[in-house]
């Protein structure tokens, strides 16, 4: 393991959203292993993320900057999870206020960090470490090829043919295996994006400082994106870019990952414990999405017509205009599924669950986190990519031959017949090409995290990169 003599101060930054703020960190975490001197920056009510860090490692501080009062956030709200739909752009915009308060914190320091390690969504802290004379780097916590997508978006700003036309296919010729996406399925931001709108230039600002920063840091592995990892060296001009993951919790932190309590997790691992290797279906859509209920009815007709066991992670809505029409389990449902299929209402512990020897199958919404943590834990997945990155993460399931598409789209309704038969199929005889790739993939995720891994030895060049005044 490398160890920074110099103990280099690095200031993090990471978004207010789980699944941004969790993998990063879990990075922190193994950058304070290795003897850096990390500020974290958080607002108050995010706070209490970092208590698992700070009591392992003395040398993080935390740096709690009152979050900026905005009409567009209801008071009191400093986590996208809180957020209605939407929230990321908000969220974004709201932050950037704190750009002259950390300004004015790194001039009073004593000894202020050499460099920043901020998440993918603020880019504009690019520019504050410009005006600092130090270097930024970014953090993302989506793959290596959705970035790729999102990179060439941002710069090349593809023209619409037909302005009416949200199924046009946008190719992106220059990424390794070409992929193409329906305009539908880019980033909302970037489809929302009016040349001359001010608010639309300074994202598009943001976005562009992830592009021009000192280098990138993906929470993915070597094996698992080697031709996109090479692409990105190609399209930013430079090789300052790790592959890091899969960034996991320990195996003491599994069933508290998420918020998850030590009896229903206990209650999980016993109902699971019934069943033989892998005959159960496990089903979530993350922290943020929430159905609609015509799509929970279709999802839980598919779920009952299968005859697979399964257990359900449904997230209940939290907010006023979605109670009533979203995250509705079917009246009857849970009665008529007795004894094969289980519901837990609000979030899992995901990591334990995916670990368990019962768990075939993860039908998923493509949350990179989700991906990662099923290709560790060996899961095939069935997948339903509902926006963002996760297009493009269900491309490259797609591509590594452990993802099968069940449905596509926030809106979009299940077909749930076939919804029955892939479920069916995934946890059959029929599945043993994917279940024996996602072993494979599961061997080689575990391997790079260990010594002599390739993400091990890129978080010490990573370490040794920031600690060496002459590289930065």
């Amino acid at each position: 393991m490398a160890i920074s003599e110099a103990g280099a101060h690095i200031l993090i930054f990471p978004y207010p959203a789980q699944g941004h703020m969790i993998p990063l960190l879990d990075l922190t975490h193994q950058l304070a292993l290795r003897n850096l001197t990390i500020t974290i920056l958080v607002t108050p009510k995010n706070l209490h993320y970092l208590n698992p860090l700070l009591i392992k490692h003395p040398s993080i501080h935390p740096l709690v900057l009152p979050f900026p009062r905005t009409d567009s956030i209801p008071d009191g709200v400093e986590n996208v999870r809180d957020l209605p739909s939407g929230g990321f752009l908000s969220m974004m915009t709201a932050l950037f206020d704190l750009y002259h308060p950390m300004l004015n914190w790194f001039r009073k320091h004593p000894s202020p960090p050499v460099a920043i390690v901020s998440d993918i969504f603020l880019g504009w802290t690019n520019r504050l470490a410009a005006e600092l004379n130090i270097p930024r780097y970014v953090f993302s916590p989506s793959g290596v090829l959705a970035m790729s997508i999102a990179c060439n978006v941002w710069r090349d700003m593809p023209k619409r043919n037909d302005p009416t036309d949200e199924n046009e296919v946008i190719k992106f010729s220059d990424i390794p295996n070409s992929p193409s996406h329906n305009r539908w399925k880019l980033s909302p931001m970037f489809r929302r994006h009016v040349e001359g709108d001010p608010q639309s230039e300074a994202l598009k600002g943001f976005h562009m400082g992830n592009v021009v920063s000192r280098g990138f840091v993906f929470n993915s592995f070597t094996e698992l994106e080697r031709v996109y990892l090479d692409y990105m060296k190609k399209f930013l001009g430079h090789d300052q870019v790790w592959a890091v993951g899969p960034l996991l919790p320990s195996e003491e932190e599994r069933v508290g990952r998420g918020g998850a309590n030590q009896i229903l997790a206990g209650e999980i691992k016993s109902w699971l414990d019934q069943f033989e290797d892998a005959t159960v279906v496990y089903v979530c859509f993350g922290s943020q999405a929430v159905l609609t209920n015509k799509q929970m009815e279709m999802l839980a007709l598919g779920l009952e017509k299968s005859g697979a066991r399964f257990l359900w992670s449904s997230k209940e809505p939290t907010t006023g205009h979605m109670v009533g029409e979203y995250g509705m389990i079917p009246s009857g449902f849970e009665d008529r599924v007795a004894g094969r299929g289980l519901i837990v209402k609000g979030w899992a512990p995901q990591v334990a669950i995916l670990s368990h020897p019962a768990v075939g199958a993860f039908l998923t919404h493509c949350g990179w986190n989700s991906v990662l943590e099923a290709i560790a834990a060996g899961v095939p997945m069935l997948t339903w990519p509902m926006g963002a990155d996760q297009f493009a993460n269900a491309d490259l399931l797609d591509e590594l031959e452990v993802g099968t598409r069940v449905c596509e789209g926030e809106r979009r309704l299940p077909d749930p017949d076939n919804l029955a038969r892939l479920i069916t199929t995934s946890v059959s005889d029929e599945k043993e090409v994917r279940s024996g790739r996602a072993k494979v993939l599961s061997k080689a995720a575990l391997g790079s995290t260990q010594k002599d891994g390739t993400s091990y030895r890129a978080v010490n060049n990573l370490v040794d990169h920031l600690s060496n005044p002459k590289q930065l």
